[in-house]
């Protein structure tokens, strides 16, 4: 009968992360690269380092948090800012390194969440497979709309609202802006850009927190490279979720609000009866 425990006496542990996209990094925190009984080679590098692993018999997930330096074990800036390890399978076990064998003891399995960069260190966020027993699903009743803008269930085609230009105006990290750009006051509040040129073309793109009408763009984050004039973008417009403001009067698209407008909010069910 074939173990299922790896020989404690030539022990390595290997992490194998499953991008959605179809990216893997395969690490190994060995001396040296270990290639697998299937031809997989576990890449042995000093950048980076597993730091509280834990696991239960109980119903408690695993837990496992991944530290590195960008650039180290193909884990590029460009990738970490592009969000391609959101949402990743991350797969930790044990094996020997003598005679490596994948999976060959399971340590935990787990989603990766987000993935946050701080001087040049990259720290990502685990949660164990068995959370998502752990999520809420399902409807939830708020106010505001529930779908997301372009979304089946908002049915707003956003290929034809989709706008491109260049910059003309870089006055901070947070604030830029296209002076061609002719739209209402917060035409692309909540909306998103995309760069197009220069470093930050192919990352994910940056919410936009605020919009004038004279073209200014106020952003939720700064993008991860500095922008310059000349920069080249795309824009997708924005909705605030409010059922007249934005869904009826907006976009005219009323009949798909998902929200519930007049749903009491808690300071009105837990006041005092009588008292108005």
């Amino acid at each position: 009968m074939k173990t299922t425990v790896a020989d404690y006496r030539t022990l390595a542990v290997c992490i194998r992360i499953e991008a959605a996209g179809g990216m893997v990094v395969r690490l190994t925190d060995h001396l040296r690269d270990l290639t697998m009984s299937n031809g997989d080679v576990y890449q042995s590098t000093s950048g980076y380092e597993f730091t509280g692993l834990s696991s239960s018999t109980s119903l408690a997930p695993g837990v496992i948090d991944l530290q590195g330096i960008v650039g180290l074990a193909g884990i590029e800036r460009d990738v970490i800012a592009s969000g391609v390890f959101d949402g990743a399978r991350c797969y930790v076990f044990a094996t020997s390194w003598a005679a490596p064998v994948v999976d060959e003891e399971p340590l935990i399995a787990s989603i990766l969440g987000k993935t946050t960069i701080s001087d040049d260190r990259y720290v990502i966020e685990n949660m164990g497979l068995l959370d998502a027993l752990n999520q809420t699903v399902g409807i939830t009743v708020t106010a505001t709309c529930r779908h997301a803008f372009g979304s089946a269930g908002c049915g707003k085609d956003l290929g034809p609202l989709t706008v491109t230009g260049t910059l003309t105006h870089v006055t901070d990290s947070y604030t830029v802006r296209d002076s061609a750009r002719a739209e209402a006051d917060d035409y692309f509040g909540a909306g998103t850009i995309a760069f197009t040129s220069g470093p930050n073309m192919g990352l994910r793109p940056i919410q936009i927190t605020a919009h004038a009408v004279d073209g200014t763009l106020t952003l939720q984050e700064p993008p991860y490279y500095a922008v310059t004039v000349g920069t080249t973008y795309t824009l997708i417009p924005g909705c605030r979720k409010r059922e007249i403001e934005d869904c009826q009067t907006k976009w005219a698209n009323r009949i798909n609000f998902g929200g519930f407008t007049y749903v009491p909010t808690q300071s009105v069910y837990t006041k005092t009866g009588g008292v108005e």
